[in-house]
């Protein structure tokens, strides 16, 4: 299937889809913040969903809180880190990424235990491209759209002067780890899933890396 890459502002990607569409990759904006809260809690299994919970108290607006925060500029978890996969005017799937530390400082003593063994993880792999997010929407899957995602993924940590990529899963999301595996994606390590009272099926977290 050709490519078609424009080098513009926001470096998208357009190419025709088998059904004739127009597909293309666009750097996100804040008007897409409920796309970025579905997207990072697809692929998370509501854990960023069970924290804002936490974070706002029983009185709070979870989701509020967390489009607010998909919505700011700054922050890791901000529309500026983030791109969708858009079919026509349907936005199918989305990554969220970012260089993470050169030099990751230690562990806070008063970190909340179910966030500690993503950190441990994330410390393995200094100065990486971190992809913290790939999520796609359930009508969109078996396209080839996470591997369109991933490809775009490792362009942009290229662009931004990395060598490597990583990313974190978990271990129960089968299919993402068969794409992982297939694109190249070698296991670094792995930490126990801390649960607490966030009902996930999960046990372990694993830590893949990639040269770019």
């Amino acid at each position: 299937m050709a490519v078609e890459l424009n080098q513009g502002a926001l470096s998208p990607m357009h190419r025709r889809t088998r059904q004739g569409g127009r597909a293309m990759i666009r750097q996100a904006t804040a008007a897409d913040a409920a796309h970025l809260v579905r997207f990072i809690n697809m692929a998370a299994d509501d854990l960023p969903l069970h924290f804002w919970r936490k974070s706002v108290g029983p009185d709070g607006d979870a989701l509020a809180y967390g489009l607010d925060r998909a919505a700011r500029d700054t922050g890791s978890f901000s529309y500026r880190n983030a791109w969708l996969y858009q079919v026509g005017t349907d936005v199918a799937a989305g990554l969220l990424g970012y260089p993470a530390e050169a030099d990751p400082a230690p562990i806070a003593p008063d970190t909340p235990a179910i966030f500690v063994p993503l950190l441990e993880l994330e410390a393995l792999a200094p100065g990486s491209w971190y992809l913290n997010v790939l999520a796609t929407y359930d009508a969109f899957r078996g396209r080839g759209i996470g591997s369109a995602l991933l490809a775009e993924a490792e362009r942009i940590a290229r662009a931004a002067g990395h060598t490597n990529i990583s990313l974190i899963a978990e271990d129960t999301h089968l299919d993402a780890l068969r794409l992982y595996r297939a694109k190249g994606y070698r296991e670094v390590a792995r930490r126990p899933v801390v649960k607490g009272d966030w009902a996930v099926e999960a046990a372990e977290w694993i830590l893949f890396v990639k040269g770019v």
